[in-house]
């Protein structure tokens, strides 16, 4: 408590922006702008998901949002716990609270007025030069509103003579508590999830993941990466952990993002290729039709353009042709879509969109594209598994065309 603290309330993990239908990594985020910027600083960096609780909404973040010298509020993917733990905030606080953001789609209109420090994320990472910028504006802007405090609270500027709650010294320690150790906390368990996973130690990280699921009931992302982590692992054998991995992921069938829809494709694809057991076909191309028909999401569409050639394979006749078919006119949109994003100024997966772009080039028998844009996935350095992955979808697509 001697030290200055500074309390983070944002989303963690991966989420999608509604707005933008945009997946990002909230948690590059905070490991390469707030947290550094906030040890620069010299104050203590406390997230939303290491306090002493394991629920978000308790007593513990009442009373950080109430004692913290300084709050940051990022409110990127329209976060409701973020933009209800800042509406708290503002609530309880006339000043020292920042609102950050990732720069694409619309700020909240209760608070548009506010001063918002925007930054570009682009996905799964944030550049050196983005993260570096916004690291430096915000340890200035630290520094400014801890040395200057202004009003920032929308209540206190539009009711000016509102009184502030007030909560004893006394039940503020009472309340806070001490931290978790760091190693405890969800922020550093992601982190070690994530190494695991990098590392293709796959059951190691499902047992992070699971360990994650319980500590924060309801939270879809580590339910995901549980079910994800476990098919990869292929053990005690590829059929259980496949069977397993669909039971994991259960829960959360039904849900429409593209991250869910795109591992319980994968389940399906990878039973079905497994057990020629047709309904898994079936359930794979449901999944990764959602996904697509909804986003327009290349990865996505990319895979459900291969079951519907894995369909064409599996029937005769018209039925054969009908899949084949569906399936170009899906990877020509692919090929449309990805081209397009490429137009833009930073474009984002690089890697991906080059290997997704090379085997839908090959899908309608263009060879010349194909070579293109498989050399330039190769020069994007891509790890071997993503090797492994781009020479599996090109085989499935020279056995289906």
């Amino acid at each position: 408590m001697d030290r200055k603290i500074c309390f983070v309330v944002m989303g963690f993990g991966k989420k999608k922006d509604p707005e933008t239908n945009r997946t990002i990594d909230l948690d590059q985020t905070y490991q390469h702008i707030i947290r550094p910027a906030v040890t620069a600083c010299d104050m203590e960096c406390v997230r939303a998901d290491e306090i002493t609780e394991t629920g978000l909404i308790d007593r513990s973040m009442y009373a950080l949002l109430y004692r913290a010298d300084i709050v940051i509020a990022d409110v990127s993917t329209n976060n409701p716990n973020a933009i209800y733990e800042l509406g708290v905030r503002h609530t309880l606080k006339k000043h020292s609270t920042i609102i950050i953001k990732e720069g694409k789609g619309n700020i909240p209109f209760d608070f548009n007025h506010n001063r918002v420090l925007n930054y570009e994320h682009l996905g799964n990472e944030i550049s050196n030069d983005e993260a570096k910028r916004c690291k430096e504006e915000l340890t200035k802007l630290i520094t400014a509103i801890t040395q200057k405090p202004k009003i920032d609270s929308p209540l206190y500027i539009y009711i000016p003579r509102a009184i502030q709650p007030v909560i004893s010294k006394e039940d503020l320690a009472e309340i806070i508590g001490e931290h978790r150790e760091w190693e405890n906390s969800i922020y550093i368990l992601t982190s070690k999830a994530k190494e695991y996973m990098s590392d293709n130690k796959f059951l190691e990280a499902a047992e992070i993941w699971k360990e994650l699921s319980q500590k924060v009931e309801n939270e879809k992302y580590y339910i995901q990466q549980q079910a994800f982590c476990i098919y990869k692992s292929k053990s005690p054998s590829i059929l259980a952990a496949l069977t397993d991995a669909l039971t994991i992921i259960e829960p959360i069938k039904d849900a429409c993002d593209t991250e869910t829809t795109g591992i319980l494709g994968a389940i399906n694809k990878c039973l079905w290729i497994e057990t020629r057991d047709a309904s898994y076909l079936d359930r794979a191309i449901a999944s990764y039709s959602k996904g697509w028909n909804l986003y327009k999401d290349y990865y996505t569409g990319e895979n459900y353009a291969l079951c519907l050639l894995e369909m064409a394979n599996k029937e005769t006749g018209e039925e054969s042709i009908y899949y084949k078919i569906g399936a170009k006119k899906v990877f020509e949109e692919i090929v449309y879509l990805i081209l397009k994003s490429l137009e833009q100024n930073d474009p984002e997966e690089l890697l991906w969109k080059y290997a997704t772009l090379s085997n839908a080039y090959l899908a309608y028998g263009d060879i010349e594209n194909a070579s293109k844009y498989e050399q330039k996935f190769l020069e994007q350095s891509p790890e071997k598994w993503q090797i492994d992955t781009f020479n599996t979808t090109k085989s499935a697509i020279n056995k289906g065309i």
